[in-house]
């Protein structure tokens, strides 16, 4: 596996408009009740108080998709990693406005979180419309590299899922070259409706629905943990 010290490592800006009044306290108020601890390891005990599945969004954007799994499985643990301010608001207007008492966020790098899991912990992994990091010499820094995938599968149990979706054909096929590499993960697409329609169990998210608008395709990953 690579040194995890090489793959931690946060790009990019962490705030952009200002805050309204409201969403300042939101994130004064509800985060500290929602938020994964700093330190320490973690668990489904530890974060929701009971056994129960886990599942683990990186870089959640805005907080749809985030929260549309959380209704949908209320008996399950969902922990959202996102390094953007106004996008762990938005994901707390979710929480408020749903009554989720089901997910738990972190405003920083996934990584260091799925860290601190135990191994085989994980139902199911989201990485959704990542930083495509488009030029060939920042190949390095997109989330799908071999280290974070060595993370990724050390942490998902057996015969669960990892999920990837991107609109951006350069990370479509880099993803697909690196995933054709391992022998951790098998892809479940059986023909191209597969992976170019969205599953039912996929909530659309607002970036996604902006993709779309520009006429951008749109690829649906869904791989297993061997």
């Amino acid at each position: 596996m690579s040194d995890p010290v090489s793959i931690r490592r946060l790009y990019g800006r962490r705030q952009g408009h200002k805050l309204r009044a409201g969403q300042s306290a939101l994130v004064e108020e509800l985060l500290p009740r929602v938020s994964v601890a700093e330190s320490g390891s973690i668990d489904s005990v530890t974060l929701f108080g009971d056994d129960r599945p886990l599942e683990f969004e990186i870089g959640f954007g805005g907080g749809e998709h985030l929260a549309g799994q959380a209704a949908m499985r209320p008996d399950h643990g969902l922990i959202g990693c996102e390094p953007f301010l106004n996008g762990v608001v938005g994901a707390l207007n979710h929480i408020r406005d749903d009554g989720l008492a089901n997910v738990r966020l972190h405003m920083g790098d996934a990584l260091e979180v799925l860290e601190r899991l135990p191994d085989a912990s994980l139902t199911r992994v989201y990485l959704l419309h990542p930083d495509p990091w488009r030029k060939a010499r920042h190949a390095k820094r997109r989330m799908m590299n071999h280290g974070p995938l060595d993370l990724i599968a050390r942490k998902l149990k057996p015969g669960c899922e990892f999920r990837l979706g991107t609109d951006d054909p350069t990370y479509c096929r880099w993803s697909m070259m690196v995933m054709n590499q391992r022998r951790d993960f098998v892809w479940q697409a059986q023909s191209a409706e597969d992976f170019l329609v969205r599953p039912t169990d996929w909530p659309e998210t607002r970036y996604e629905r902006k993709a779309r608008r520009q006429g951008h395709e749109v690829w649906y990953f869904r791989y297993l943990r061997t």
